[in-house]
């Protein structure tokens, strides 16, 4: 390989810190033909260039130029997707390791004392080149039983080192500052393969746990070099590609990396791909193995599977949820159909997508989230399988959503009671009530010493036809998901290893901290539960104070100046209620208060601070009910009788004293994050669709 050109893209310093910091793209000559190598974290990936002549031309010039798709912008969803990958790992490695330790102890008692080591029922074969080899040998395709043999060197630069797996000699494997949770693995047996012990006695090399990812849609196979270079738990990734020219690019980049032995490149589409394990589970399940316990995860199926489409993945949920293991497998999801879920232009295409409707407002890429979700879980419990979303994000121009997979149908029952539609208030004053389709209520049980969930029906509506509020009319949408978008003990994993890994590997690592902080941040603790707690109210959680709203959208209503946030908070914090932000947008507030606390905090906002022309204000508008400028008569669909109901509530709310307290309203949380993203440079987004060839 000889260097031709070299033109690089560094992006060391962008205003938030969020584009692609370790990017670099340089002009190489590999075999006679001309490529651009673009280097992000650990992994390189080789791209073809058209040009005769790579002299002189610009970054973007090169950029535009790659037959295969590569957006530099999506390297902080690439960097995330490691940590929380890093992160899942260890966790469900550190669980298994006990739970195989018996397993392990027997095998090791049923070994013959004259098999040199070997399992009784192994049988040795001695092939025509005189090789040692074993009856029975798994080959290496992606989807690997239970555990892996690793035949390590031990020695480097002549001094003795821990075994690891080294899928190359150039060094590209290491992963300096990311530890390897497998170097102390328990449980250590002899390899089946290898050179035969000098006594019986010696121990052989550690033995490392499967796990295996799959890379569903892998275009350059960038994030499946990642996975096998800054992962040292991984034992396989099967990088998946429909085009036969993103599948040779997969090939040449696993071996420009050194890493062909770990990353599995595939032809086809990944639906295909993923329901032939499907098949291959229905034929094993007639010749299910007396060792194995039925109902056990299928030693085939994927740890994590990763699905990063152009576009929506919902076409890939059902396939992907009969590949991904189900006894807490993780599923990555990609949708960047922005204009879809998080707008009100193409409500049937959301509908046919996602099974729901999407909101329209400020809050509409929380309810895209909660869409997404409710496409997977609604999915899943077909099946029989739960979800259990550990992080949930609106990033950019996508959506990036984690969540675990598990078999519990006790927990599907659970489903119902988190789906919830939503009445909004689009075209008045943008108030929102939601409604549960079914509704779950802890009881006690008959003897009075302890409690269970009842299922019901729910009583609806929760709303009038129109707004409580200003009058105007209300809109439907949903199903979506109604539980947590995060799970915060995953957050923190996460966070506290963020000091830990290299900034020039990571270089969105600043990004990545201010917008988990921010989804940490954002949970607003339910109502206390009066009985006692039981395991299913982790099942049975729902969020409780759902979406956000900004300031500038209610002083737009009703056309006054927009209150700062701190003088906001503020008022919200002395009447005695909690106020957050959300990650997705920035200016964001989220809060346990109801609307009509809200509206009254506007009305003392024009009042103490900011008036208003009143005579400007039209009757029969938002505004001017939301003001008070008229005592308005109870309209043909309420009775006189729910007019006072509503005017006491009011009167009520009336009497709350607001106090613009800025110093209250101060943000007291973590100071100099890069909560959201700014544009990192000029005609940035999603880019155009790959194209194969």
């Amino acid at each position: 390989m000889t260097e031709v050109g070299l033109d690089r893209e560094k992006e060391n310093e962008t205003k938030n810190g969020a584009s692609a910091a370790t990017t670099e793209i340089q002009i190489i000559t590999r075999d006679g033909q001309e490529f651009t190598e673009v280097k992000e974290g650990l992994a390189r990936i080789l791209v073809p260039f058209s040009a005769n002549d790579a002299a002189g031309k610009k970054p973007i010039d090169v950029e535009e130029q790659q037959k295969v798709f590569y957006n530099p912008i999506q390297q902080f969803n690439r960097d995330l997707t490691v940590l929380a990958i890093k992160a899942y790992g260890q966790e469900v490695l550190a669980k298994r390791r006990p739970a195989n330790a018996d397993k392990v102890a027997k095998r090791k008692r049923d070994k013959s004392d004259t098999g040199r080591g070997r399992p009784k029922k192994q049988e040795k074969i001695e092939p025509a080149n005189g090789a040692t080899s074993t009856a029975g040998a798994p080959k290496d395709n992606g989807a690997q039983p239970s555990e892996i043999d690793i035949t390590p060197s031990n020695t480097q630069n002549g001094q003795e080192k821990e075994p690891q797996e080294r899928p190359s000699a150039n060094n590209e494997g290491s992963t300096d500052g990311i530890p390897n949770v497998d170097e102390s693995a328990e449980g250590a047996q002899p390899t089946k393969e290898g050179p035969k012990p000098t006594d019986a006695k010696q121990e052989g090399p550690t033995h490392r746990p499967r796990f295996t990812i799959l890379d569903a849609l892998s275009a350059t196979g960038l994030r499946a070099l990642r996975y096998a270079q800054e992962l040292s738990f991984v034992t396989s990734v099967t990088a998946n590609d429909l085009s036969p020219s993103a599948v040779e690019a997969i090939k040449r980049n696993a071996e420009h990396n050194g890493v062909e032995s770990k990353v599995n490149a595939t032809s086809g589409d990944a639906r295909a791909h993923m329901y032939s394990l499907l098949t291959q589970e229905v034929a094993d399940d007639g010749a299910k193995s007396k060792h194995q316990k039925r109902g056990s995860p299928k030693p085939n199926k994927y740890d994590v599977i990763d699905l990063d489409p152009y576009g929506t993945a919902a076409i890939f949920f059902d396939a992907a949820l009969n590949a991904i293991r189900d006894d807490g497998g993780l599923l990555c999801v990609t949708c960047t159909d922005s204009s879809v879920w998080a707008s009100n232009g193409y409500p049937e295409k959301a509908f046919a997508l996602y099974g729901g409707a999407p909101v329209k407002g400020f809050h509409s890429h929380e309810a895209g989230l909660r869409l997404i979700i409710h496409s997977l879980a609604s999915t899943a419990a077909r099946y029989g399988l739960a979800i259990e979303p550990l992080l949930s994000l609106s990033i950019d121009y996508y959506t990036r959503i984690f969540v675990k997979v598990r078999k519990s149908p006790a927990q599907v029952k659970f489903l119902a009671g988190k789906t919830m539609v939503v009445y909004n208030c689009d075209q008045g004053c943008g108030a929102w009530e939601t409604q549960f389709l079914l509704r779950h209520k802890k009881a006690p049980n008959k003897s009075g010493k302890g409690v269970f969930y009842k299922y019901g029906l729910a009583m609806a509506p929760t709303t009038d036809r129109f707004c409580k509020e200003c009058g105007s009319k209300m809109h439907l949408a949903g199903p979506m998901y109604g539980g947590l978008l995060h799970d915060t003990d995953f957050i923190k994993k996460i966070l506290d290893d963020l000091p830990n890994v290299p900034d020039d590997v990571y270089g969105t690592k600043p990004r990545i901290e201010g917008m988990l902080q921010t989804a940490l941040e954002e949970f607003l603790p339910p109502p206390e539960d009066d009985l006692q707690s039981i395991k299913e109210d982790e099942f049975a959680a729902v969020e409780p104070y759902p979406f956000f709203f900004h300031p500038t959208g209610l002083a737009r209503v009703i056309h006054c100046i927009c209150p700062d946030e701190d003088s906001f908070r503020g008022a919200l914090r002395h009447l005695g209620y909690q106020v957050t932000r959300s990650h997705c947008k920035p200016g964001s507030l989220k809060t346990n208060a109801p609307w009509s606390v809200i509206w009254h905090i506007m009305r003392e906002w024009v009042r103490q601070k900011a008036p208003v022309n009143v005579e400007s204000i039209k009757e029969n508008t938002p505004a001017y009910t939301l003001l008070r400028l008229s005592k308005k008569e109870a309209t043909k669909d309420e009775s006189v009788k729910d007019k006072t109901t509503k005017d006491a509530e009011r009167d009520e709310v009336d009497k709350l004293e607001v106090v613009f307290d800025k110093k209250l309203g101060r943000d007291t949380s973590k100071k100099g994050l890069i909560r959201y993203q700014t544009n990192p440079r000029e005609n940035w987004g999603p880019q155009n669709r790959a194209r194969a060839h």
